[in-house]
This record gives structure tokens, sequence and C-alpha cells, in this order.
């Protein structure tokens, strides 16, 4: 299943994928990864730095084998980091630094937050440290603006670190369910403007799940004090409803994670990374890394079809070895971080493929027999990792942290298999923590489109158009791993058999029985998402999580298509897909590709580019004049388009006006919004930060309404451009709808069977090819990831 030069034959969208985000370029763009071989060379080489002079070039060969085939597939910032001499850090995720309830500790975190992101990490904050809204401020004679306040104020942090053109943020903010301002914060994302940046979770309590049982009252309690009693029924109703209609707050069982800490004994955990696999403790990071069960497979589709334990021991070992390793050459944010790292050394390793490797063996996804099977190949990882790590620690020593007795009495560790326990009683363990299944959407389309971590497969095949930089574009098609292999072996006119099984025919009880089973084998979490059916009633709906809880899970995330987040890349059922119950895509793979459907709103083509589009000779554009009050010359902005597939998106823009006073600032407005027209990709958060500007001398009042600035002022020219020329969608109010699910535009992204209702964009290549699995939201198409 391996090959000799897995560069060769990748699939189109693989090569994009290292070509854009793994490949190690000069600053000019030069490659200097000639392959893919030379990718992973280039890794082993940067992980074997740390072992003893006269073992790094055994164990750089070793780490570059367990690489080549995509067989273990480090996370993406070891990919993209290591071995290139940059400053930065190998981590994905951090959960910061407790926020202390005052301002000086508020900001002196938002600034370390701020730090962390600018290196492209991903952060956990826990909000129920900060007084409610309302609560008196001593000393200040004042009430306190509460903790959502702060959490927006770390929202526009977020948002500022993205528009400087750093790596996408991804945050998430988490509040006990007995805060006082815990209905606030489960409404928050009721505005689908509000706390865009953040995913955010409920932090749970066993107390809080006996108290809805019992139907009893809940008090809301901060420094002691009750400041509401609520019924707490009622409040997870609250909950329940709000995931419901807009797919957030997830839920935390933040008691069952600190109770099954293996390092419950030194630490307390109160938020998780911002796709939840990870529960840390402050400064807590996760350094990350998946096996691809997809290419162990042996005999696949066949009687024998296995994955050979002894092959995958193996290679787990090596990954630890690796992992454990990444540590210590990585760099850190902050010093508190690498404090934390390297005292407890903890690593998630995890899975990917699983589905693909399931129907290889000719296993269903959600049966019994696939939960089993899926629980033997976990439970191996778990041996083989903790193995591994007792072995390191013979060499190399135990993490600094270590207490034999109190480690031994974790409630994980409390669990594992007698000898195992007997080996880290004599030698100890080098590693803390040694599992986790994160979230995998870009790797594992790297890996040639294997399934997505623990996800079952969301379509086997779809359409995705890539536009060219010299404007042209071309389409092909995207298959999953397993099924491009059956077809391969079996031909495009063989029935797929009833092992082969979607996101769309699943039940949400398939989805919890699978994640039930790996469950018991994972020392840390996992990041899955739930995919509900959009006409789920709301009684069974809030059974999911009920469930969950009984179950063992320690959260649950759910997705259901929904009015405010929209609805996702779906196929039509099998009984109107016709062809598709019995195996057969409803449009043949080699059909012409379909034209692209226009969504009921309209909206223009909304593409990203690798490289900004030539100008052309000349461009259609409208020119307007804006007065503001305080200005004495009148403010002309032209605004010129550039037509694609007969529609128009904005191209450029131009800000001129006689009052010298404004000429430096609009000469970079001019420069910086044409520069990011030019770009392509999601281009309305223009509007958006615009708009958000609020001038401290005050704004002004045109057309009936409050214009916060000048700066507001031309935002919402900008907008009503977008919206005229037919390249946004005017939302309620004749304002834009600006929530990143509504303002993506055209469908870029064709799956092979039709869609169903209105898909969801990608806000970097505006594909509709979004989806929401692993607790995060990845693009099919481009492979981006919500969560990193």
């Amino acid at each position: 299943m391996t090959s000799d030069s897995p560069e060769e034959t990748l699939s189109p969208i693989a090569h994009e994928i290292w070509d854009m985000k793994y490949r190690f370029k000069q600053a000019d763009g030069t490659p200097v990864d000639e392959t893919v071989e030379a990718s992973w060379a280039r890794v082993a080489r940067a992980l074997a730095e740390p072992e003893s002079e006269g073992e790094r070039e055994r164990w750089s060969h070793a780490f570059a084998q367990a690489m080549a085939g995509y067989r273990f597939l480090p996370a993406g910032r070891i990919l993209a980091g290591a071995g290139t001499g940059r400053r930065v850090t190998l981590f994905n995720c951090y959960v910061m630094g407790v926020i202390e309830d005052d301002m000086a500790s508020i900001f002196e975190n938002l600034k370390e937050a701020a730090l962390t992101m600018q290196q492209g990490g991903g952060i956990g904050h826990d909000f129920s440290t900060l007084r409610p809204k309302g609560a008196p401020v001593k000393g200040v004679g004042a009430d306190a603006s509460g903790p959502l306040s702060f959490m927006d104020v770390w929202d526009a942090m977020c948002r500022t670190i993205m528009s400087a053109g750093s790596r996408r943020g991804a945050m998430m903010g988490t509040m006990r369910c007995d805060h006082p301002d815990i209905e606030d914060f489960i409404a928050a994302k009721q505005d689908a403007r509000r706390l865009r940046m953040f995913n955010l979770s409920v932090l749970v309590t066993d107390a809080f799940m006996e108290a809805v049982k019992a139907d009893t009252d809940w008090p809301l309690v901060f420094g002691g004090e009750v400041f509401k009693t609520v019924r707490a029924r009622d409040l997870w109703d609250r909950i329940m409803r709000a995931t419901y209609d807009y797919a957030e707050p997830g839920v935390i069982f933040i008691d069952r994670i600190n109770a099954l800490d293996n390092l419950a004994y030194c630490e307390t955990i109160g938020a998780t990374n911002p796709c939840g696999e990870q529960p840390l403790p402050p400064y807590g990071a996760c350094l990350l890394g998946s096996v691809n069960l997809a290419r162990l497979v042996r005999e696949p589709f066949g009687e024998g079809a296995h994955i050979d334990e002894d092959e995958l021991a193996g290679l787990v070992a090596v990954a630890v070895r690796m992992m454990d390793n990444a540590i210590d050459i990585s760099r850190f944010p902050l010093e508190a971080q690498r404090l934390e790292a390297e005292s407890k050394r903890r690593i998630g390793l995890g899975v990917t493929g699983l589905a693909d490797a399931l129907i290889m063996c000719r296993l269903r996804y959600g049966s019994e027999a696939a939960a089993a099977q899926a629980k033997s190949w976990m439970a191996a990882i778990e041996r083989a990792a903790y193995l591994a790590s007792v072995a390191l620690a013979r060499e190399k020593g135990a993490f600094a942290l270590f207490d034999r007795d109190a480690y031994l009495a974790s409630g994980h560790v409390a669990g594992l298999d007698a000898d195992i326990r007997e080996e880290i009683s004599r030698h100890g363990i080098r590693n803390a923590l040694l599992t986790s299944i994160a979230p995998t959407g870009t790797i594992s389309l790297f890996a040639d489109n294997v399934s997505s971590g623990v996800e079952p497969v969301f379509a086997y095949s779809y359409r995705r158009r890539v536009l060219l930089p010299d404007g042209s574009d071309r389409t092909e098609t995207v298959s999953d791993y397993a099924y491009r292999l059956f077809r391969e072996r079996f031909g495009a006119e063989t029935e797929l058999p009833d092992y082969f099984v979607t996101t769309q025919e699943l039940e949400p009880r398939h989805h919890l029985a699978m994640e039930a089973a790996l469950q018991p084998h994972v020392d840390s979490s996992i990041s899955k998402t739930v995919n509900c059916p959009a006409d789920i009633g709301f009684e069974a709906f809030k059974d999911v999580y009920l469930e969950a809880y009984e179950l063992g899970l320690k959260g649950c995330t759910t997705y259901r298509p929904n009015e405010v987040t929209g609805a996702v890349l779906s196929l039509e059922d099998a009984e109107e897909a016709g062809s598709e119950a019995a195996g057969q895509p409803s449009l043949p793979l080699d059909a012409p590709t379909p034209p692209m459907e226009t969504p009921a709103e309209g909206g223009a083509d909304v593409v990203y580019m690798k490289q900004p589009l030539e100008r052309e000779q000349v461009l259609p554009g409208y020119t307007y004049k804006l007065k503001w009050p305080d200005s004495d010359h009148a403010i002309y902005i032209t605004i010129n388009d550039i037509v694609q597939n007969g529609r128009r998106r904005p191209f450029e823009i131009f800000i001129n006006s006689k009052n010298m006073e404004h000429y430096a600032w609009t000469v970079a407005l001019t420069r910086m919004i044409s520069a990011v027209f030019r770009r392509g990709g999601d281009v309305s958060f223009v509007v958006e930060e615009l708009k958000a500007v609020f001038d401290p001398r005050g704004g002004q009042w045109m057309g009936g309404r409050y214009v916060p600035s000048l700066l507001a002022a031309i935002g919402g020219v900008i907008e009503r451009h977008m919206i005229d020329t037919g390249f946004l969608v005017a939302g309620e109010g004749g304002g834009l709808d600006v929530s990143p699910e509504a303002r993506r535009s055209a469908a870029m992204a064709v799956p092979v069977a039709a869609p169903a209702g209105v898909p969801k964009q990608c806000p970097r290549c505006a594909s509709a090819s979004l989806v929401f699995q692993e607790g995060c939201a990845t693009c099919l198409s481009c492979g981006y990831s919500k969560c990193g």
C-alpha cells in the first residue's frame, strides 16, 4: 500500500494541499522540497535532532519510513514547520492561563492570547472566572460589564490578527453551567455577527446532570454568592434549544474530564483547545499526529481484510518517539507554555481514515461489528503507545512531574492492562498523556483524501472547480480513497456493497456508538461531530446529548442544518438519487460537468487565487459620492469589477477627495482594499471591518441612520455596491448578512450526487464543500479547516 514515489501518484487536490500548505519554499516562492519524499526527509531530519549524534541517521530514516505512504501523518504544523529553520511552534493549539477577575489580569491574558495566535496557535479560554454582568466592582463605584463583554474584546483581537495576514484564528470559549451569566453565554451566537471567532462550550458538571434528571432547582453562583436560581431542566433546554437552532454551544462534561485525567494530582482542567479533542490545563498545549488506518489494511475488500497489529504497534512506537522529539525542537509563543509542555510531555496520537479502513474490511460504519473493530484497533494503539513511552522513559527519563503512586491511581491509567501498569511502576513513563483523536480534514486530503479522523465518509465523489492564475478554470473530480480503490479493482459498473455508507445515511446513534467504542482507549478526548438531519425533532435531539453523557463521553458536538448557520453540502437521499442506492453515483465520473447552480438569493462567484489576477485594460465600475457632515469636501469612491462567468466581483477601489487631511489614509485604504480584492476569496470582511470602526469624537446621522465613523460610511458604500452588483446578498433591514455562513455566494464545487438544499460555502475558496465533522468546519475542496 506504500509507494516509492508518493508525489507522482498524488491526486491533484492532494498535490495542491502539499504545495500550498506543507511544501517548504523560499521567501520568493521557490520550492525547496522538490517532492513529497523530500518533505518527509526534511521533517524526519528535524525530529531526529534530539537523538544522540550516533543515532540520528538511523532514527531519521525510521521517521521518514513511518511517514512514507502516508501511514503516519504528523499534524500540519509539524509538516509545515519542522526543519525549515523558521521560528515557529509545532504545537497546534493551546489553553491559555487563568483569567483573574481584575483588569490587569484580563488584559495581560489578552496580550498572551494575541502573541499565541500571532504564531498560529489556536487557543482556549475559560471565562467563568470573571464576575457576572452587573456585579459591583469594589473601589471603583461601577458595575461589571460581565465576561461576554470581554469575550467581544478577544473576538475583535482575533479578527485583527487575521486581517493582519496571520494564520486564521480559532478560539474556544467556555463557561461553567453555574455561572450567573450562563444564559447570556448560551444565547450569544443567536446574533450572527457576535463572537464569530469563537467556538463556545458549556462546562457541564455531574451535579448539574443529576439536577436535570431530577428536575430540581439550580443555583447560579459567583464568589460564593447566589445571584439567581433556575430550574436545571429549563437551563438544559436552553442549551439544547440554542444548539438545535444554531449549532452552539457544545457541551463539555468537565467533571468527567478531570476525574479521568492522568495528571489530576497536579492540574485542573477548565477548557479545551478549539475543537475539543484536548482538554488542557492553563498554558497546556497539544501536539498532534495521526495513524492512517486506511493505508494499513491488508487484502482490502477480501474475506481476510485486516490490519496487521504487529505492523500497527511498530508504527505507533516510532510515531510516539517522533512526537516526543517534537516537544524538544518546537518553539513556544510564551515561556509558560514551554515549561508546561516540557514538564508533562503530553502528546496526542490519534487516527485518521477510520471509515475507509472499515469499508476496506467490509464493515458498515455504526454497526456493532464496526464499533467492535474500531475499539480493537484503538486499544492496540493505546497499548503500543503506552509501552513505547515506557521504553522512552527507560532510555531518556520520565516526564518531570511523574509521581509513581499518584499517576498509577489516576482515573485513566487505573483502567489500563495490569502488565502496562507494572511497566509504568517499574520504569516510569515519558509522556503523561498519549492519545487523542483530532480533526484531520486537511492532512486527510493530503493523504489522497482518506476519510477524516473518526468521521464517516461524507461523499464518495464530488467535483471541484479550480481557478487558475490566468483567470481560466478547470474542473476535477475528488473521490474518497476507499471508494476509488474499490472502483479501480472492481470497475465502475459494480454495485457498491452495503458496507459503503455515508454520513447522510447514518443516524445520530451510529455516531455515538462509534465514539463511545473509542473513548475508553483515548486518554484525552475525541473531536467528532454528530451530524443530525434537519428534520430531527427537538426532543430526539436533546436525547443525543443525554445519551452521550450516559455512554461516558467527555463532551458532545452536533450539527443540524438550520436557518442561522445554514446547510452543509449534502447528497440527495437514496430514493431520489436513484442509482446512488444501487451504489452508482447520480452522474458518472466521466460525465461532463453540470452547470453551476446559482443560489436562490443570487450572488457572484467568490474564488481564492494563489496569485492576484492581472488587470484587464477596461473594467466596468461605478463612482459614488459620499458627503460626510464633518468634511468640507465630498469623497468620491470608485469601485471597479471583474466579470467572470457573466457575474461581477469587486477588483479594485479608488478613494479620492479634495480634502488633503484625508489624503494619506485614503491612499493607504485604496491600496490595501484593492490588494484584498485582487486576491479573491472572502472579501466581504472588508465591509464588516470598516463598519465596525467607531470614531471617538462621535459619528453622524446619514439617511436616518447613525453611522459611527467616516470609515464605516465608506464600508456602507462598498456594501451597497456589492449588493447592487449581485456579489453579496442583502440581509434583514437592508443590511448585509455578514455571518461567515451567510456571506458566501456561488456554488463552486458540485457533488456528484446533486445537493439537496442550499450548500454551505467555504470561507477561503467559496466552494460549496464545507462540512461539519470532528467538531470543526472543514472544506472538502481546498482543505480549509476552521480549527487549524
